[in-house]
């Protein structure tokens, strides 16, 4: 029983199996984005588990071959693949809903349980994905003298798979139909090219297989309830780059993203102010030298709009000045303006990657603010010397640029080593601490002036402001600037080790705790 089936049709289960897997993955990571992150750690495990798993696959795929070259074990093998993809993101939702606290209490033993728990998941298809080249190798081959050209042919159609695997998520059914049916379609996908073969050689096990994927299907069909579900959860979507949330917080709206570790955005229709680190920047123009006036301040821009908040503050502060928003994310843009009211006419939103734009489009401007954060984590080609240098450029004469940087109440590693690189470019650079009051974690803005000033510069700009929402502000930080110490690693291009320092942070806050 080596060839029921025509070559073809074998050759086109290896390409679907190929796309199947790389599919997987690349979910994997937008199922697991609103819990753990897209940093680079969980991408290294994310992608050193699939091997593994692809490994054990080919490993027993080829055993398995040798053993029983037998066309329908291969098929009932892909079937039972096929409904195992579709049942990850069932099983995987009450394991990382028990995170939700679980990051609130900061337990990392379970937090690190529950992220291995939904890692197990991906073992069971894609060892089962993995068993298909070798498997389908044996099956197609008919002498020895064929050995090479079979293998080369298997291999490469299962690689093409998996190119396709890459982009048809990513582009297509994640942004369109979200992670969760984006498992059911690749599931479906490989079940009826299973059970295609199947109806032909073994009608029995196609018929259990159909059985166990209407059960399945009717799970997909139960109403299935935000990603996140908590009664204040405004509005929620998956985009091709984020998990983003809205939620309502008595009269205001918070703008959360991902895992929801940190606040994007603040939005009360009385606002005048946000309470929180983005007021802060509106009194950054300030560190140039003195005499520096609201009246300087002719034009901004934002690197991380999110959903407005600062476009919003500035305004009511300067007044309709030309505001540049960069956003990456074109869904957040639309959130901001549906949600959080961002409808200035002097603000251009510009769905872009901030440092691409710098190089290509951007012109001068009186301030530039960087808050483009995916927490814990800035974007590390928007932390580097080159990058700063890049920023100077596009500074006029008494120019300011402020980044917003997360710490907790007393380790300021990444705060300092922006401080240090930010060094490399400016000729003065000052730091604004926001009060924590205990929280245990807190903000800080880093900021730069294009030419040399002194703090003094800064408290004489600010002594007697007339309009009364700056004037709050800067009696509000005053006792908390100073001049940014010399400490701290450079971030370049080449390296710049983000990660790894906040990494240090977090597991130094997790141990402070438990001390406690």
């Amino acid at each position: 029983m080596r060839m029921e089936i025509e070559p073809i049709y074998l050759s086109f289960l290896v390409f679907t199996a190929g796309f199947v897997s790389l599919g997987v993955e690349l979910t994997a990571s937008r199922l697991l984005d609103p819990w753990f992150g897209n940093s680079i750690l969980v991408w290294a495990v994310l992608i050193a588990l699939i091997l593994l798993y692809l490994s054990i696959g080919y490993w027993l795929g080829g055993r398995m071959a040798d053993r029983w070259p037998d066309t329908r074990i291969l098929l009932i093998l892909t079937g039972i693949a096929a409904f195992l993809v579709g049942l990850i993101p069932l099983i995987a939702r009450p394991i990382l809903q028990l995170t939700t606290d679980v990051f609130q209490e900061f337990d990392i033993a379970i937090l690190v349980g529950s992220f291995a728990a939904v890692l197990l998941l991906f073992a069971g298809p894609v060892i089962l994905l993995g068993m298909v080249s070798p498997f389908v190798i044996r099956l197609m081959m008919q002498r020895a003298d064929d050995a090479g050209r079979v293998a080369g042919n298997i291999y490469a159609l299962s690689t093409l798979g998996s190119i396709l695997g890459v982009f048809i998520p990513v582009l297509l059914l994640i942004p369109n139909i979200g992670a969760r049916r984006t498992f059911l379609a690749l599931g479906l996908t490989l079940l009826g090219l299973s059970a295609l073969g199947l109806m032909r050689i073994a009608r029995k096990p196609a018929l259990w297989l159909a059985l166990a994927w209407v059960l399945l299907l009717i799970c997909y069909l139960l109403p299935s309830g935000p990603i996140h579900p908590e009664s204040n959860t405004v509005y929620e979507q998956e985009s091709l780059y984020n998990y983003i949330r809205v939620v309502s917080n008595g009269p205001e709206m918070l703008l959360k993203l991902n895992e929801g570790a940190g606040v994007h955005s603040v939005y009360r229709p009385d606002m005048l102010l946000a309470d929180g680190i983005w007021d802060a920047f509106l009194i950054a123009p300030y560190f140039a030298p003195a005499p520096t006036r609201p009246g300087d301040v002719h034009n901004m821009l934002i690197i991380g709009l999110a959903g407005g908040t600062i476009a919003r503050l500035t305004t009511l502060a300067y007044g309709p000045i030309p505001i540049d928003g960069v956003e990456l994310d074109p869904a957040i843009i639309e959130t901001g303006q549906h949600y959080f009211d961002m409808t200035e006419a002097n603000l251009r939103p510009i769905a872009r990657d901030g440092r691409y734009f710098l190089n290509h489009d951007a012109g001068k401007y009186d301030i530039i603010i960087i808050d483009a954060y995916r927490p814990p984590y800035i974007p590390f080609h928007l932390t580097t010397v080159e990058f700063f240098a890049e920023v100077a450029a596009h500074l006029t004469p008494n120019g300011v640029v402020a980044i917003n940087v997360g710490r907790t109440t007393d380790d300021f590693s990444l705060v300092n080593a922006l401080a240090a690189t930010m060094e490399r470019a400016f000729p003065a650079v000052f730091i604004l601490d926001e009060p924590t009051f205990g929280a245990g974690l807190g903000n800080s803005l880093v900021i730069a002036s294009h030419h040399f000033s002194l703090l003094d510069d800064f408290y004489a700009n600010t002594e007697n402001l007339s309009e009364p929402i700056l004037a709050e502000v800067a009696r509000r930080y005053h006792p908390y600037a100073r001049v940014a110490p010399d400490e701290g690693i450079v971030l370049t291009d080449d390296k710049a080790p983000i990660e790894e320092i906040v990494h240090g942070i977090v597991m130094r806050y997790l141990v402070d705790l438990d001390d406690r």
